[in-house]
């Protein structure tokens, strides 16, 4: 009995099952979530090089004038500690005129990548120092676990493609590579820009396609690691259990919907007897069905009221009568049957109504 006890003590703490909707939630607030860092350097290398293509000419241009103003302007400047302080500014506000694009388009890609992959996350948690993160024995075995030969196998996969990439785009374009030499500079350096563009989309879109099924691996491999137990299962549902903010939130939602119930039985109902302005009653009877009448709605003030507008909506009958709806109400509940001290007063409202129907 003892080895028995035992096992299953063992099987109740395996992470098995999968996370709770509110285990995901508490991880995701940790900011840990799958997320392919793959993805947001394909989609970043991607946007880059298609900036590049359309504002080449301009960054070459300004480049290129940037250049000439150097050497026919700034050479000829006398050492100084104001020329100095002016060329460095200039040539700091011309360098971000260049970079500026490309540096804003490769941040809109790393939050399009990152939105894409995990939606809206602002986790302060995940950039806390933690010293478990420099504990050497946890970093050995992060370096020689399954996950590190996995992300190695994938870096010489890309490495080996991307080589694969550029060297048939540059075979495929060797004849005019080999005559860069008899061409202008001017000419030379367009048709260079051209080429490592065109590598740079072609390698960008093979790692992009590349990071979909990584991305599915890291979707799969955060699922496995917030497993739960079985035990973990039953403690997190006993301590939801134990919450008064959520055992009032369900009873609230309970209570919600047992009145949309109530209400959606009122239009059915034979009669609604009032008080008339305190209680309502709705009554419900069918002589092949029921052995008596049934209570299919009530309510006081409020709801009585709201029972009485549904009943009026839908031609049902109102009766006033307080003795009989404050017994009613008090004796019996919801989905029950008119007890029988009250048979002959339901009786009597029940024919009065039948009357007025033409049914008797």
């Amino acid at each position: 009995m003892a080895y028995l006890s035992l096992d299953l003590q063992y099987f109740s703490q395996e992470k098995t099952e999968k996370a709770t909707p509110k285990k995901k939630e508490e991880t995701r607030k940790k900011g840990q979530v799958a997320k392919s860092t793959d993805v947001n350097t394909a989609l970043s290398l991607l946007l880059v090089f298609f900036i590049l293509w359309f504002i080449g000419g301009y960054v070459g241009n300004h480049l290129l004038e940037l250049f000439q103003h150097t050497f026919q302007e700034y050479l000829l400047l006398d050492v100084t500690e104001r020329t100095i302080e002016m060329v460095f500014l200039e040539l700091v506000m011309e360098t971000a005129i260049v970079i500026s694009p490309i540096l804003l388009i490769a941040l809109i890609a790393g939050i399009l990548s990152s939105y894409i992959q995990v939606g809206f996350l602002f986790a302060p948690e995940a950039i806390k120092m933690k010293l478990s993160k420099i504990d050497p024995i946890k970093g050995f075995k992060r370096i020689f676990s399954v996950r590190a030969i996995v992300e190695l196998l994938k870096s010489l996969l890309k490495i080996t493609l991307v080589g694969i990439v550029a060297f048939t785009i540059l075979w495929l374009n060797i004849d005019s590579i080999l005559i860069l030499s008899q061409k202008s500079v001017g000419t030379a350096l367009i048709e260079i820009g051209q080429l490592t563009v065109m590598i740079g989309i072609a390698c960008a879109l093979m790692l992009l396609i590349l990071s979909v099924p990584d991305y599915l691996y890291q979707k799969y491999d955060h699922e496995k690691q917030i497993r739960m137990s079985k035990q973990d299962i039953k403690d997190e549902h006993k301590k939801s259990e134990g919450d008064p903010l959520i055992k009032s939130k369900r009873k609230q939602k309970q209570m919600q919907m047992a009145m949309q119930r109530m209400m959606q039985e009122v239009p059915k109902a034979d009669v609604v007897i009032t008080n008339p302005t305190h209680f309502a009653v709705a009554l419900k009877y069918e002589g092949d069905k029921m052995e008596a009448p049934i209570i299919v709605a009530k309510g006081v003030d409020y709801l009585a009221l709201k029972i009485k507008g549904i009943a009026k909506s839908n031609n049902v009958i109102t009766v006033e009568n307080r003795p009989l709806a404050r017994a009613l109400y008090s004796q019996a509940d919801i989905g029950d049957q008119v007890p029988e001290d009250l048979f002959k007063a339901v009786a009597e409202v029940l024919a009065y109504v039948y009357r007025l129907k033409n049914k008797v």
